[in-house]
């Protein structure tokens, strides 16, 4: 696998919730490979996963038919505190396609993912500062080196393919979770609206809805133009999330007014959709759902995933 893959799944540092080894109640003891890897790998057997006992610690002689071919898979990292950094099904929520590379360097997480068997689910360790250097090749991030001086991956092997079958398998991936992503924004958007309603309700506010779901109401309206898509705006604005917690404003930023073209995706959808509706001159009130704003990503440690969104903003020119 490229290094550049194994970076890209790492510096995410993103907490997630999927588990990819068995649950057991006393773990067995950890093999280890002559390259310092420490291992344990089990195999689903009738129902049950069983501890592998035909692991071959200097490495699978199996495994040279393998090269050139693509591991299906499940992945997490965690920290030596059991901090999750990275989980495939929450993060990425599709298995992830690795090349299977011929073996030039030991002691990495190549040399781990070359262990495996489709089936298999696995548990390895690595000490970090070995692991960063041979398959990173950068120094240890800050969250892994405070769990101690160890990086725990987590596998779920599902099969192997062909060059040619995994781009198969990843346009079938992309479709399914295409599929399950709109699935999913159709019944957050309903929860996300009965929430902006209610929200309404509480604080006394009439609402007028855009065709995608994000709410406003003038609070006081414009005597002015409304803008046009692709002409440049200038808002001032305070953004805060339901609970009240101001993320940003103008006021931020020195008072002055953000400008940006409207309606060709400089700002969140939400924007793109309620800032044409209002007059030059026009104060309102914007309530836009997580699907029109960050949605699953959030924004930075003050915007949590799925987040709706409300904005204070008045509408100062239009050019």
């Amino acid at each position: 696998m490229p290094r550049l893959i194994y970076c890209f799944l790492l510096l995410l540092l993103l907490p997630g919730l999927a588990a990819a080894t068995p649950r057991q109640g006393t773990p067995a003891p950890f093999g280890r490979t002559p390259s310092g890897i420490e291992y344990r790998i089990y195999r689903l057997q009738n129902g049950r996963y069983t501890l592998r006992t035909d692991v071959v610690a200097a490495g699978d002689t199996a495994y040279a038919r393998r090269i050139g071919q693509v591991l299906s898979a499940h992945m997490q990292y965690r920290t030596g505190k059991d901090s999750v950094l990275f989980s495939s099904r929450k993060q990425l929520r599709t298995a992830l396609l690795l090349p299977l590379p011929e073996l030039k360097i030991k002691g990495g997480i190549e040399e781990a993912v070359a262990l495996l068997q489709p089936g298999d689910s696995a548990t390895f360790r690595f000490q970090a500062d070995s692991v960063f250097q041979k398959s990173f090749r950068q120094p240890v991030p800050t969250p892994v080196r405070g769990g101690g001086n160890v990086l725990v991956l987590l596998v779920k092997a599902n099969k192997i393919l062909t060059a040619e079958g995994a781009r198969a398998e990843q346009v079938r991936l992309a479709e399914e979770a295409k599929k399950k992503e709109a699935a999913e924004a159709g019944q957050r958007l309903t929860k996300d609206i009965a929430a902006i309603q209610a929200y309404a309700v509480r604080n006394k506010l009439t609402l007028l809805k855009t065709p995608s779901g994000t709410h406003y109401v003038i609070t006081k309206p414009g005597t002015g133009p409304k803008p046009l898509k692709g002409q440049t705006v200038s808002v001032l604005y305070k953004g805060a999330l339901l609970s009240g917690k101001v993320f940003d404003s103008s006021e931020k930023n020195g008072g002055q007014p953000i400008q940006f073209p409207i309606g060709v995706g400089q700002v969140i959808p939400g924007w793109d959709q309620a800032i044409p509706l209002l007059p030059k001159g026009s104060k309102a009130i914007l309530l836009i759902p997580s699907g029109q704003a960050y949605g699953s990503r959030g924004a930075g440690p003050d915007i949590p995933p799925y987040s709706i969104l409300r904005f204070d903003v008045e509408l100062v020119d239009v050019k």
